[in-house]
Parts: structure tokens; C-alpha cells; sequence
């Protein structure tokens, strides 16, 4: 038995090309072949290849529908790993903070924005908790595709920049007896 619950946030400025690729959910489907890492279960060894098979996965489907891959960018990835910590440390599952800042705040104090006067931004966050088999990077991807409001920010065309974060467990009250993972994903595009 495996459990899964699935949250987003979407903010900044609206582009064109926000909903591209929006085709059958045939299509949603995770192929983990390309992806190392993409079946594993977050353990508090192996953040950094969760992470990575979790952008490649989402790569791989925007690639698919014709979209540009995702760059991985640190300062987005920071803020992902910090809220996927967060939550768990702070037993809750949602976009603000333990602290109360917003995805957008947490962007705009990072060094992904900084030094960077009259900069337009396009964010957005997609975050998600599972146990067992919704744990791994697929199950998450395909959870995230399956899931009109998330599939529509992975297969936004004007993103370029992402970041993945996983904490190796789930936030309080919503675990059993299963192993679980909470993810955090920050897309975001700059533009002048």
C-alpha cells in the first residue's frame, strides 16, 4: 500500500506558451529507463540522485511533448531541498514555510534573482509526499502528471530553470508504516 498527496503554486508574471504540450494523459505516463535513480526510494544517502532522476524524468516527458529540458539551477534547488525539509521538520504539508514565507519570497531573496534590477520572473512550485512506490522519483513524476495543475507547470514552455529537493521522509500525521519521500520542484524562467 503506498499513499500520496500532491500540492502546487504557481506566481510571477503569465507567458506565453503556459500550457504547452497539454496533450492525452496517454502520454503522462513515467518511463524510468533513461533515468538513474528514477525507481529508488529516498534514504538519506542519495538526495543528490533522487533529485537528479527526478529532473531528468521531468526532462524527459517535456522532451516528449517538445518542450526545452529544464537547466538545473542551485539557487532554485536550494530552495526546493529547504522546503521539502522544512515541511518535514515542521509537520506540515503546503507552499508557505514554517515561517510563513511564500515560494515567491523565498525566490526573491535567493541568489536566483539577486543583482538583477527590473527582472521579470515566472515561478512556480510543485511539491509531494509518498510512501512506498510513490516515494521514487517516477512514482512522484507520474503522480505530478496525472494531476492536471501540476502536469500543466512541467510542461510549461517559457520555464528554463529548475531545482529538486527531497527530504527522506513524510511530514508527521501522514506517514505509517511505509518508507516515504517529500519533494519540493522550483521552476522558474528570468527575463528583462
Amino acid at each position: 500500500m503506498a499513499a500520496l498527496l500532491l500540492a502546487l503554486s504557481a506566481f510571477g508574471l503569465p507567458s506565453a506558451g503556459a500550457a504547452e504540450g497539454t496533450r492525452s494523459g496517454a502520454r503522462a505516463a513515467v518511463s524510468s529507463a533513461a533515468c538513474a535513480g528514477a525507481g529508488s526510494s529516498p534514504n538519506g544517502r542519495n538526495a543528490a540522485l533522487i533529485d537528479r532522476a527526478t529532473l531528468c524524468l521531468m526532462n524527459r516527458i517535456r522532451i516528449a511533448h517538445g518542450l526545452v529540458p529544464l537547466r538545473f539551477n542551485s539557487s532554485l534547488g536550494r530552495i526546493a531541498s529547504g522546503q521539502a525539509s522544512d515541511m518535514v521538520g515542521g509537520h506540515y504539508f503546503g507552499d508557505q514555510s514554517s515561517s510563513g514565507k511564500s515560494p515567491l519570497a523565498r525566490i526573491m531573496a535567493s541568489s536566483y534573482v539577486a543583482h538583477h534590477p527590473g527582472l521579470h520572473l515566472h515561478a512556480a512550485q510543485n511539491i509531494g509526499w509518498g510512501t512506498g512506490h510513490a516515494a521514487t522519483p517516477a512514482g512522484i513524476v507520474t503522480a505530478w502528471m496525472h494531476s492536471p495543475p501540476h502536469r500543466a507547470i512541467i510542461l510549461t514552455g517559457s520555464y528554463r530553470d529548475a531545482g529538486v529537493g527531497v527530504a527522506p521522509s513524510v511530514p508527521s500525521g501522514f506517514d505509517g508504516q511505509w518508507h516515504g519521500g517529500t519533494y519540493a520542484a522550483e521552476f522558474g524562467t528570468r527575463s528583462r
